[in-house]
């Protein structure tokens, strides 16, 4: 029997449900909502069935009768023709994949989710308060912290002058990938430095972001010191990595937890601005990469830095998916 359904509506979004259920004590399976959330492998067992309308997603959940349904995503707002009948006879839990900032996506969230949505799960104290303000009443709201980024709490720098290039996407994101992915390659081309380049899986599959990969993907057979990342999640780069290049992804605030330098693209194609994170800049330099590495943040970076960590109030204490998984398991009592 299965007592708690994790869906989910893209492959690369289980990371954040195997973060939660190693700590919860109940049977789980995930249910993958269409043919580009379906990966068997995985410590939680896969559910696939087609999942092409409301009465599909109905049929799925009401086959499982789990105690309790945790979500990451807004796949029903986004896909399906009405509003599945099981949100009135299941409790819903909702955790964050990717808890960027600066993009609106927590005003996506309310704005979508609050007609089913019984428990909200906040990365942070920023993330509550905007939940408290958008979603009813009803809604019980608990920070928990990105469970994801537990394991990389306290683990050091390699110190090894790797460098990670992890951007958001293009067509939903707005990112900075189509104007910066080859000055990336440029800034490390015949330097010391090791790269991986992370492209958005959106931004391997969907134009304009599929040339700029395929284009770039060919610069770098003949570059020695640059390789690929194509993996399913970014964990085992983010451990590897001195330093992460993105903007306003939400691996951003995964990586915040290291405690290493971040690199802000600001040429981003979306018409806002990137939130102070870490060093920002429009156009990215090898001596600019260097020196970064080298000194870390200038002390006015630093300052504003710790203002917006503060203002975000992330729990990073290692202990993210222990407190979603008590919410989790609350709701099978």
């Amino acid at each position: 029997m299965v007592r708690i359904l994790y869906t989910h509506d893209r492959a690369f979004m289980r990371k954040t449900f195997a973060a939660i259920d190693r700590h919860v004590e109940a049977s789980s399976a995930r249910l993958a909502l269409g043919p580009e959330a379906s990966e068997p492998d995985g410590p939680i067992e896969e559910l696939s069935p087609r999942v092409a309308d409301a009465a599909d997603y109905d049929r799925a959940v009401f086959d499982v009768d789990p105690d309790v349904v945790v979500e990451n995503h807004r796949f029903a707002a986004e896909v399906l023709d009405d509003r599945p009948e099981f949100y009135d006879s299941y409790p819903v839990v909702h955790v964050r994949h990717g808890a960027s900032v600066g993009r609106g996506e927590v005003e996506n969230t309310t704005r979508d989710l609050a007609d089913h949505v019984d428990v909200a799960l906040a990365p942070g104290e920023w993330w509550a308060e905007r939940y408290r303000a958008g979603f009813p009443d009803s809604v019980r709201v608990s920070v928990v912290g990105i469970p994801e980024a537990d394991a990389l709490v306290g683990t050091d720098a390699p110190r090894r002058r790797r460098l990670l290039y992890a951007p958001t996407n293009h067509n939903y994101g707005g990112g900075s990938y189509v104007r910066t992915a080859d000055r990336v390659l440029d800034a490390v081309a015949g330097t010391a430095f090791e790269l991986r380049f992370r492209p958005h899986p959106a931004d391997r599959r969907e134009e304009p972001g599929r040339t700029v990969t395929a284009r770039c993907m060919r610069r770098i057979e003949a570059m020695s010191n640059v390789t690929v990342d194509d993996e399913t999640s970014p964990r085992e780069s983010l451990r590897w990595a001195d330093l992460l290049i993105s903007d306003y992804s939400g691996i951003v605030t995964e990586w915040l937890h290291t405690g290493r330098p971040l690199v802000q693209l600001t040429d981003v194609v979306a018409d806002r601005p990137v939130p102070a994170l870490g060093y920002r800049t429009d156009r990215l330099s090898s001596p600019a990469l260097e020196r970064v590495y080298e000194e870390g943040y200038r002390s006015e970076v630093a300052d504003e830095v710790d203002r917006r960590l503060q203002t975000l109030g992330i729990p990073m204490d290692g202990r993210a998916g222990e407190r979603a998984a008590a919410e989790v398991m609350a709701c099978t009592q």
